[in-house]
């Protein structure tokens, strides 16, 4: 029979493992002070005023966000978005992307959606040198800013790697991290009913939703989404607006 001290150990050792094992399967071992929405709302004066439609202090506000574009079907989404009256975030790649269809992101800054930087070619920013991590992200800067007039203030690293080091950069860049509570994986299926169904069950005030606009199955459950989450009480809003009166701010990762 084992003592009451190697009883302890080994209980000891079985956390230290399966805390080495969490690290290891969400990717963040080195992260820290991850903000929630309702956090930075907090952060900001009292007496703050909301700018935009929505005051998410008061409302039940979610996001829809995309990302990897923009790509041949998006303005079938934008024409979606338009006729629901919603504003979304797109998180832009840049080659084959940007550089490809540059009018779908003036289209998208001319309707009221928040354009934001999801790198040039979507590799694990953690796996690259600081030179590298820029090479990513500023060609995108400088081409939304380009066609748009306007940089980006958000960004969103692919996988949703990230660290502190990132972290570092990002505030250099003048860029927060944006992340998500809600995927619809849609870049595994095309069974809209499954994508509209991922969505809906992991919903939550203060949601930010990731989705692809590239994906066939992805686009034809938007309009579902909106129309059954607005009769669940949600205000749809732009990652900016699901925050204010407080702003993000550069270097902070934000998560539901």
């Amino acid at each position: 029979m084992k003592s009451t001290k190697t009883r302890i150990l080994t209980a000891a050792a079985a956390l230290l493992i399966a805390a080495a094992v969490t690290v290891s399967l969400t990717g963040w071992s080195t992260l820290s002070n991850v903000i929630s929405p309702a956090e930075a709302r907090a952060q900001a004066p009292k007496d703050a005023e909301v700018t935009g439609p929505v005051d998410c202090r008061k409302a039940k506000c979610i996001a829809l966000t995309f990302d990897g574009g923009p790509s041949a079907p998006t303005p079938e989404l934008l024409d979606v978005l338009n006729s629901e009256k919603v504003h979304a975030t797109f998180f832009l790649q840049g080659k084959k992307h940007i550089d490809t269809f540059p009018e779908t992101v003036r289209r998208m800054a001319r309707e009221g959606h928040e354009i934001a930087n999801h790198t040039w070619t979507h590799k694990n920013l953690k796996e690259l040198t600081d030179e590298e991590v820029r090479a990513q992200m500023l060609p995108v800067q400088r081409d939304i800013e380009k066609i748009t007039g306007r940089a980006p203030t958000l960004m969103r690293p692919p996988g949703g790697a990230t660290d502190d080091d990132l972290k570092k950069i990002m505030k250099d860049l003048g860029l927060a991290q944006i992340l998500w509570s809600v995927t619809a994986k849609d870049y595994e299926t095309t069974d809209t009913a499954l994508i509209e169904k991922r969505v809906l069950d992991g919903a939550e005030r203060d949601g930010i939703i990731l989705l692809h606009e590239r994906y066939a199955g992805t686009i034809p459950a938007v309009p579902d989404i909106i129309h059954r989450l607005r009769k669940r009480g949600y205000e749809f809003v732009t990652v900016p607006e699901l925050m204010a009166p407080a702003k993000p701010q550069p270097g902070e990762v934000y998560r539901p």
